[in-house]
């Protein structure tokens, strides 16, 4: 236990400075210009200061800003995909740090649900408070004490003076330390602060002290004046009245946040409410005293950083009124009391605000929405494209795992995709363990991006999975069949804006990790798998009493799952091939070996022996690969150990063509076969990844696939069976459960055309 109050008391300690004095505070700002940035600037910094990292959305490269995974929270509140969305956010918040004609601008983010603009949110917040905490990302404030100033009324809010040393009262609304200044001291001191800087890294304050500090100031001012004092701003600045504190961000204090539900007058809202019972305690001069204010509104609390009005369609009457605010910067507590304001605007919402917005149209230059409109500035999410992307979703919802997948091979990604789950569920029996197989999560995410995908643009022998691959990683196919991105002409704004929402997939799972499987095993608890299948016919099969879909959708969706299936099929069987061959196929070095032989055969060259000598190449050795390992010949097709026609052809077409296309021109004095990507030559390839039916047939003359799903005691099919699940559950995350289905499932499909 003191091990962890130590760790909180660490943590505490490096989050804040000593409060300091104004003179302090300015010098430190010479030597770090950041900590007094105004709002928009320190957003645009937060966001910077994570760096960028890599990835493919949509099938297309793209730099993504860190801050946007939620590096401090391990990913808790990540925003998964929209990059391109959220890089042209981060443009527009360059440009109005800037002062770049945008300073009205208000950032609006519209999508349909659940596409992660709650995350965003949420990840804002996460960020700027982390940030806040850092050295360089300190946030600072002031706060007043008029003890000691003639008979001082104290800042108590009308309550009884408190003890003097610690009657200290901050900004209600995180006031910038630089506005105690008067403003053409400020304007001087900003000019020698920004000399040298460009346009994108200047320091603006442009607002005054805030009503409540006003307050304070202008009670010091007057009483340091009937004294008599000269030096009047350092009275009243003095360190005994006037402290500057560093700040974390949080919701409440720099960040302000509207919810949906939030209810009130729209000046209640927005910047907040008088404190009847102080009115009468305190007043100013025969008007309100801001100090009788509660400042508790989106505006105030969202002054310094960032406001936020979620769930925008609830508060449309406010989006009007917050015009001036971007504009003057400015807003009324009561008649007479006005604030300045340094806020960045965010507004979020679902599409139905946009109809909101749209409605007075038909009154073309009559609209009278148009200078709203004008105003926002539009950044669309969409549902994921991404198979990866949705794959870490739905673990992400299902198992609380928040790792956000920085990986950038593909073969890692795809590896990744695939891996099973276990979910711990609690049944009526206790606790139990449930599996999603292998694929089950990639069928499932598979599945929901190609129903979100726009079918009316696909290329002759593409489908949609097809293009949900490009999306993926960028490129389609391999070798000679590989085909990149740029190659293809989408019309990109089609796609993600409808389809299925991961809310439904991930309640479609939830539901069959609760229920026992209809199947059952002697040995193997198969009723607590989920398999592909499982998922992708539960998905179905519930649209039609989702009442989140049309009926046109559920039948486009019914339509669109064919092709996912037939993938998730070919993966499975591409496993329960590896594992039945496991011991047959060739390595990557033995492949390479035999490259570098035909390729010395078909150019009369040597190649290195052992020993390092130049020898002409192995006809034996080469005859043993492709009767043996490649299975495509026999005795009949060698004259000795020398190849007759049908055997040239093959290495002259098949092999040397693939090769030489992507090797020979970029060859050096020595050819390697290590330098060409074996899998691109088609035989070769397969003989890499893996064989098909005919190689298992070819190996195993005896394996029955009637006998799989309980095959007789010593048999050859009850042995390659064990073997092949042992492999399935050691190499590919399977469990015994998970194997035994997989290998039904795939075995039972070529039963009906086995010789």
């Amino acid at each position: 236990m003191t091990d962890y109050v130590s760790r909180a008391n660490r943590a505490l300690r490096s989050a804040y400075d000593e409060p300091t004095s104004l003179a302090e505070y300015v010098n430190r700002v010479f030597e770090q210009p950041l900590a007094a940035a105004h709002a928009s600037r320190y957003l645009l910094a937060a966001i910077e200061s994570e760096g960028t990292r890599e990835v493919v959305e949509h099938g297309e490269e793209l730099e993504r800003y860190r801050f946007f995974d939620d590096p401090h929270n391990d990913g808790e509140h990540a925003v998964l995909g929209n990059t391109a969305t959220l890089n042209a956010f981060v443009d527009d918040l360059r440009a109005i740090a800037a002062g770049r004609g945008k300073a009205e601008t208000i950032l609006w983010f519209a999508g349909p649900t659940a596409t992660g603009k709650s995350e965003l949110k949420r990840c804002l917040v996460n960020g700027l408070r982390e940030f806040s905490k850092t050295p360089e990302g300190r946030r600072y404030t002031v706060e007043w004490n008029v003890a000691g100033a003639q008979d001082d009324p104290g800042l108590t809010y009308g309550d009884d003076r408190v003890d003097r040393e610690t009657d200290w009262y901050e900004s209600p609304v995180q006031a910038n330390p630089l506005s105690v200044f008067p403003p053409d001291v400020r304007r001087d001191l900003l000019a020698e602060l920004n000399e040298g800087r460009d346009d994108a890294d200047r320091i603006r304050v442009d607002a005054d002290l805030d009503p409540f500090s006003r307050e304070a100031y202008d009670y010091l001012e007057e009483a340091y004046r009937r004294e008599g004092r000269s030096d009047l701003f350092a009275a009243v600045t003095d360190r005994k009245h006037l402290r500057v504190k560093n700040y974390v961000v949080d919701r409440g204090k720099g960040v302000g946040v509207l919810h949906s539900e939030d209810a009130g007058s729209p000046k209640e809202r927005l910047v907040g409410s008088w404190v009847a019972p102080l009115l009468s305690k305190l007043d100013s001069k025969g008007r309100k005293n801001p100090q009788a204010f509660s400042y508790d509104g989106v505006l105030s609390q969202g002054n310094g950083c960032l406001t936020v009005v979620e769930d925008a369609s609830q508060h449309a009457d406010l989006l009007q009124k917050l015009l001036n605010v971007p504009d003057e910067r400015r807003v009324k507590l009561d008649k007479g009391i006005g604030m300045d304001l340094d806020t960045q605007l965010v507004v979020i919402s679902n599409l139905d605000l946009e109809a909101q917005l749209n409605q007075h149209d038909d009154r073309q230059g009559f609209d009278p929405l148009k200078a709203l409109k004008r105003r926002l500035s539009k950044h669309e999410f969409g549902y994921l494209t991404s198979l990866r992307l949705e794959t870490q979703l739905l673990r992400r919802e299902l198992t609380g795992e928040t790792e956000v997948w920085t990986e950038t091979d593909p073969d890692v990604l795809a590896s990744r995709v695939r891996e099973p789950a276990t979910v711990q569920v609690r049944d009526r029996g206790g606790v139990v363990e449930r599996e999603l197989a292998p694929h089950a999560l990639e069928a499932a995410a598979l599945y929901s991006v190609v129903t979100r995908l726009d079918a009316s643009d696909l290329p002759e022998d593409f489908d949609l999975v097809d293009k949900a691959l490009l999306f993926d990683r960028g490129y389609v196919g391999r070798g000679e069949d590989r085909r990149d991105a740029d190659e293809f002409a989408f019309d990109g704004d089609a796609d993600g804006a409808n389809g299925i929402p991961v809310t439904y997939t991930r309640d479609v799972l939830a539901d069959l990790l609760h229920t026992d499987a209809d199947r059952s095993h002697p040995g193997l608890p198969v009723e607590r798998v989920v398999t592909p299948g499982d998922v992708l016919d539960a998905m179905v099969s519930g649209l039609a009493d989702a009442p989140v879909f049309s009926d046109a959708e559920r039948a486009e969706f019914e339509d669109r799952l064919l092709p996912a299936k037939d993938r998730v099929h070919e993966q499975q069987e591409r496993d329960v091939l590896d594992a039945l061959l496991a011991d047959e196929g060739a390595t990557e070095s033995e492949v390479e070996e035999y490259v570098e032989h035909v390729h010395a055969w078909a150019t009369d060259d040597t190649v290195t022996n052992d020993r390092g000598e130049r020898v002409p190449p192995d006809a034996l050795a080469m005859k043993v690969f492709e009767t043996e390992t490649l299975g495509r010949f026999g005795d009949a097709n060698y004259h000795g150990d020398d190849p007759r026609e049908p055997v040239r052809e093959f290495r002259e077409d098949a092999v040397m063509t693939a090769v030489t296309r992507h090797a020979w021109e970029n060859r050096d004095d020595e050819f390697r076969a290590r330098d060409v990507d074996l899998t691109s030559v088609p035989v070769l390839g397969d003989v890499l990844a893996g064989n098909d039916w005919d190689d298992v047939e070819r190996v195993h003359p005896d394996f029955d696939p009637a006998q799989w799903p309980d095959p007789p005691e010593d048999t050859a099919t009850a042995e390659l069976k064990a073997r092949a699940i042992d492999y399935l559950t050691a190499e590919r995350g399977y469990s015994p459960a998970s194997a035994e289905l997989a290998t039904r499932t795939v075995v039972a499909e070529v039963t009906h055309r086995w010789d």
